[in-house]
């Protein structure tokens, strides 16, 4: 059974950094895509960043420059550093697993987490 569990959201001012983590089981961690995504309230659940099992990865341009994913396969944990942090960075993030392609687009991934809650104040 996949589990992905989140942890590391706080409540943080502007310009403040966090580090969010994502602890994996239940599958084959290390071939799988990784995605972490965000969701503020009433709006849709968008793409933050993602990184593939050969390591690449791709990010939002409203965070390139300021998050960073990683990901530690001797763990099972992927990571998503956040600098230079903003109010509207200010969401539920969640960490995915997708089985086949490797994209940030949330109706690709299989497996999610129940998420962390982010706040950033000005």
């Amino acid at each position: 059974q996949v589990q992905l569990v989140e942890s590391g959201g706080v409540s943080v001012q502007a310009g403040g950094s966090l580090r969010l983590s994502c602890a994996a089981s239940g599958y084959t961690y290390s071939s799988y895509c990784m995605g972490w995504f965000r969701q503020a309230p009433g709006k849709e659940r968008e793409g933050v960043a993602a990184i593939d099992s050969d390591g690449s990865t791709s990010y939002a341009d409203s965070v390139k420059g300021r998050f960073t994913i990683s990901k530690d396969n001797a763990k099972n944990t992927l990571y998503l550093q956040m600098n230079s942090l903003k109010p509207e960075d200010t969401a539920m993030y969640y960490c995915a697993a997708d089985s086949w392609g490797c994209s940030r687009r949330p109706y690709e991934y299989n497996y999610w987490g129940q998420g962390t809650q982010v706040t950033v104040s000005s």
